[in-house]
């Protein structure tokens, strides 16, 4: 445990391995897939703008409806390039077929004839039809949604640092707190967003309203765990004896805390886990990056928030790209 601040690049390594994937589906894999400029996140209708269908077939077993059947229909009926997922539900024991559709957005003039038209062509085609949820978003709304996601985030930042570094007022260098705390959430930002492409890439997760509010919830997750560690160096730096160094004090810290780290975050790892096993589809993806950003958030909080901290006090960065020159040299210079 006395090793935890001196091997702090071994934990920045570790943040790297896990980012770099993450940022190669999410900025490159579009590039090269489409050869176009692009995010590799699945935006749900709440962002993109489109129509969004949940459908049951009353009288159709999962194996006798396809996907490529269902989107002709709605090829037939103007929406051209419907994307459609099987969903089979079990109602009165009994597995039934259900597909989630999403296609281009409804008229604005007249979206009753559009949706009659669908229903009674999937009628014709595959027997009784119930339509389970049918949401639409406009182009406007969805740029809406976007706009005000991008604000909730840096505003969320902008407040937390402040905060911290009034909080910290007392503390040496109080500004340093509230910096690493911010880039400890950046990391944990990146590192949810990489996932979420990933999965989205590979087993077509969408971002939507829930996943904005699951992403602030993992922010607030990781500043509340970033601040008891800074709280304990804080005091441990108001009680500290001279033979003491800022690295022996900072991993003092992290180890005092740990426990109380690992053992708060555990009941909440818990809790998430039963909901992501027993609480239904429609919250499965919203509690898996949940519990993927509390982990991530738990990790930044002692491996990289506290190690920023000693990087900061010593000015590491000034010996990355080069080597700094002796004392004795800078002493004779003098």
């Amino acid at each position: 445990m006395e090793q935890l601040v001196r091997r702090r690049y071994w934990w920045f390594a570790v943040s790297l391995v896990l980012i770099l994937p993450g940022l190669y589906f999410l900025l490159l894999h579009p590039l090269v897939t489409t050869g176009r400029l692009g995010i590799g996140l699945h935006p749900s209708i709440d962002f993109s703008g489109g129509a969004f269908w949940e459908l049951r077939f009353l009288e159709k077993a999962p194996p006798d409806v396809s996907t490529d059947a269902v989107a002709r229909v709605f090829a037939e009926q103007g929406f051209e390039n419907a994307l459609v997922k099987l969903s089979p539900v079990e109602v009165e024991g009994k597995t039934i077929a259900g597909v989630l559709v999403r296609t281009a957005a409804l008229s604005s003039i007249d979206p009753n004839s559009q949706i009659e038209a669908v229903t009674t062509a999937l009628q014709t085609t595959f027997g009784p039809v119930s339509r389970e949820r049918l949401e639409s978003v406009g182009p406007t709304v969805s740029q809406e949604s976007t706009r005000s996601a991008f604000i909730a985030v840096l505003g969320a930042s902008l407040v937390i640092l402040l905060y911290l570094t009034w909080a910290f007022r007392k503390a040496p260098h109080p500004v340093r707190y509230g910096v690493c705390a911010i880039l400890a959430m950046v990391h944990d930002v990146v590192l949810v967003l990489g996932v979420a492409s990933i999965l989205g890439t590979f087993f077509g997760l969408e971002v939507d309203a829930l996943f904005l509010t699951a992403l602030l919830t993992i922010l607030s997750f990781s500043v509340h765990d970033t601040i008891v560690v800074f709280d304990r160096i804080r005091e441990n730096l108001i009680n500290r004896r001279s033979s003491e160094v800022f690295d022996d004090i900072v991993n003092h810290s992290i180890v005092q805390t740990l426990p109380r780290s690992i053992n708060t975050q555990l009941t909440t790892l818990f809790t998430l886990t039963a909901l992501l096993l027993f609480g239904g589809e429609s919250i499965r993806n919203f509690v898996a990056i949940l519990l993927i950003g509390l982990i991530i958030g738990t990790y930044s909080s002692i491996f990289n928030a506290a190690q920023l901290l000693v990087v900061w006090e010593h000015r590491e960065w000034q010996g990355w790209f080069g080597r700094r020159k002796p004392e004795t040299e800078t002493l004779v210079a003098e």
